[in-house]
């Protein structure tokens, strides 16, 4: 038996306990858990949309990496609500300096071999560039299809939310996410049974 016990699996599964949304009454909770892994999954499709529709070579298995572990410093932070996250630039440069310490404390907890694995997905390189931006637009749809199901519950603290991200997808520029918003997005305002129709 190992002498050497790593803590790093055992602090990932506490992103089970850590909310979204704290500032705002929810019909639902959401934890960055569940989060992350829809974040993993659009962020998965949008590369293989980029690939499929757009001839691009994409590494769609790295960008659910990376999807799957970008909120994974907030097991540490806590989820910041956008509005205070960014509402200046001094705060956003220091929260990004505190999410950078929080995310060497958690590699601090991996052995020291297996650590160089881990690194490119807390720290993409340059070359993860373009991957970061769908991870980043897989992020802001995942915010979005929790804006559609509060409002689908007559939950209307999330109406400014949702018209505030679909002003930042608007923005994104990103022909993928066009894509997505076109042929996807609107299934998730549909009913289970409207799902399940042929």
């Amino acid at each position: 038996m190992s002498e050497q016990i790593s803590k790093f699996s055992a602090m990932m599964s506490r992103m089970k306990y850590i909310d979204r949304w704290a500032l705002m009454r929810n019909s639902r909770k959401e934890n960055i858990s569940e989060h992350s892994m829809e974040v993993a999954m659009l962020a998965h499709l949008l590369a293989v949309i980029g690939n499929t529709r757009f001839g691009k070579q994409l590494d769609v298995q790295r960008a659910a990496l990376i999807g799957l572990y970008h909120d994974c410093t907030e097991i540490i932070t806590g989820d910041m609500p956008t509005p205070v996250k960014y509402y200046s630039e001094e705060m956003r440069d220091t929260f990004k300096n505190i999410e950078d310490v929080a995310a060497n404390q958690l590699l601090e907890l991996l052995p020291q071999d297996i650590r160089a694995a881990y690194e490119p997905l807390f720290f993409p390189p340059a070359e993860d560039a373009y991957l970061c931006r769908l991870v980043k637009a897989a992020d802001k749809l995942s915010a979005l299809i929790k804006c559609y199901e509060e409002e689908t519950m007559q939950n209307a603290e999330f109406t400014y939310a949702r018209k505030a991200t679909e002003a930042a997808l608007d923005q994104m520029k990103l022909e993928e996410l066009d894509v997505f918003r076109e042929e996807f997005m609107p299934a998730y305002r549909m009913t289970l049974d409207e799902l399940r129709e042929r």
